[in-house]
């Protein structure tokens, strides 16, 4: 039986409504659907128990802002209409404010937490100038425990959980700290730099609030790294132009202000900026959540271009890769950031949706990033038979070897699902699910490496 008609009146009113959420990333285009669903179901009733048209509407959508926020937040921002000032209740935007507000002061407490934390070492003399290895040990250590901290407060995390992550980050300070590290030798580099890896994923399981063994909270997690990376570089860009006009006003006054900036403003703005881009991250994401994903798409052709006309190039001229450690750590990060490319857009991606021209760019992407893989390993093999065994050399070959089982079964994942014959859905799992073998693989460099290799 056809659905009775209302009016031109509530179709215009609903399409408005319609069209709102719809705007928004975070919501997908089947999630509206069955949300208008929903909320025609609502109207028909309250039509049918004597209410008017815009009654019906009203109350339809204030029972639908009780159950999404979504809808809530399209009231509230519509306020300017009679209508729209009856479904948001006066009390509900004041507790809104609130706890906004509230949120907003955790947030820089915490991130004030963070820059006082990494200047606490020079109260005992441990100056960052003089004691590089320390301070880069021990890096993850000044901010991801507030940053936890914070997801803790927001999430109502429990007693045991955080126990469990007060634990593991306890152990981790005592294996950063307790091995005798040869001054700037490889272990202590490896170890700095995958220690923040494995502690990372502590931070995912106290985000998901209870959803990590969910693929959707992973899958969260994963688009809040994205987001915060990206929210961290703007920060980072404005504080870069800010230290320039800093620098050059007071140098015009005939002050020196390099001291300042580098003893505080940059270790200090560096620690709090986690926190306050995480804050952001999750007060702002219809702000982000519509730039990150444009970002991705514009870059992704470009780096699989990039890696098409390297590897034609390979070809044409016949040379094989620099086998210099400083052109294999640049390849390996080209070969992270295209990893880092591919997990947003699964992230980003609506699992529902048919696949398009963007699927097959992706896949083109992982192809070709598969058989850049290849090449590095090659080269590192070729290295390791001509030089020997180092720290470096077998965290480097691990590490490929990971990429490449990903970036293999992504690729057929992903063909599979362009193909019509897999769910999207295969990929996120798999990308979920592979989260904990570079969390697992980072803690062994960092734990296992240096008395392996004899802390040199």
């Amino acid at each position: 039986m056809p659905p009775p008609d209302h009016g031109p009146d509530l179709e215009e009113q609903i399409a408005t409504w319609r069209s709102y959420l719809r705007r928004r990333q975070a919501i997908h285009a089947v999630d509206v659907a069955e949300l208008e669903d929903h909320l025609r179901e609502q109207i028909a009733v309250l039509i049918d128990a004597g209410l008017a048209v815009d009654e019906a509407f009203l109350v339809a959508v204030k029972r639908m802002g009780d159950l999404d926020a979504l809808s809530r937040e399209f009231a509230r921002e519509h306020s300017d209409r009679l209508w729209k000032q009856l479904v948001v209740a006066p009390s509900q935007r004041g507790e809104r404010q609130s706890g906004a507000r509230t949120e907003a002061i955790v947030a820089f407490c915490l991130a004030a937490g963070a820059a006082l934390a990494i200047k606490a070492p020079a109260l005992f003399g441990i100056e960052i100038g003089k004691n590089a290895g320390f301070y880069a040990r021990n890096l993850s250590f000044f901010v991801l425990p507030l940053l936890i901290a914070y997801f803790a407060w927001k999430r109502r995390t429990g007693r045991t959980a955080l126990r469990w992550a007060a634990a593991a980050f306890v152990a981790a300070a005592c294996f950063a700290n307790a091995y005798p590290f040869a001054p700037g030798g490889h272990t202590e580099a490896l170890a700095s730099m995958h220690m923040p890896i494995a502690l990372w994923l502590l931070v995912g399981i106290v985000y998901a609030g209870g959803r990590w063994s969910e693929v959707s909270g992973r899958m969260d997690f994963i688009r809040f790294s994205g987001e915060l990376f990206v929210y961290y570089v703007l920060i980072a860009l404005g504080g870069g132009v800010l230290a320039a006009f800093m620098t050059m006003i007071f140098g015009a006054a005939g002050i020196d202000a390099q001291p300042f900036f580098q003893s505080w403003l940059l270790p200090c703005g560096a620690a709090g900026a986690v926190i306050v881009a995480s804050w952001l991250v999750e007060a702002k994401q219809s702000v982000i959540e519509n730039m990150a994903p444009v970002l991705t798409r514009l870059f992704t052709p470009l780096f699989a271009a990039v890696l098409i006309a390297y590897l034609g190039t390979l070809l044409w001229t016949g040379r094989g890769v620099d086998i210099e450690r400083n052109v294999l750590i640049a390849f390996d990060l080209l070969l992270v950031v295209v990893l880092g490319l591919l997990l947003y857009s699964v992230s980003a991606r609506d699992p529902h949706s048919p696949p398009g021209a963007f699927d097959v760019v992706q896949v083109v992407l992982v192809l070709s990033a598969l058989v850049a893989d290849l090449v590095a390993l090659w080269a590192i093999a070729t290295r390791i038979t001509e030089f020997g065994i180092t720290p470096n050399r077998v965290a480097a070959l691990g590490e490929n070897v990971i990429l490449l089982v990903n970036l293999a079964w992504s690729a057929v994942l992903y063909i599979r699902f362009l193909r019509g014959r897999g769910p999207f859905a295969g990929l996120e799992r798999w990308q979920t699910n592979y989260l904990l073998v570079y969390a697992v693989w980072a803690a062994i460099v960092a734990i296992v490496f240096p008395p392996l290799f004899g802390c040199v």
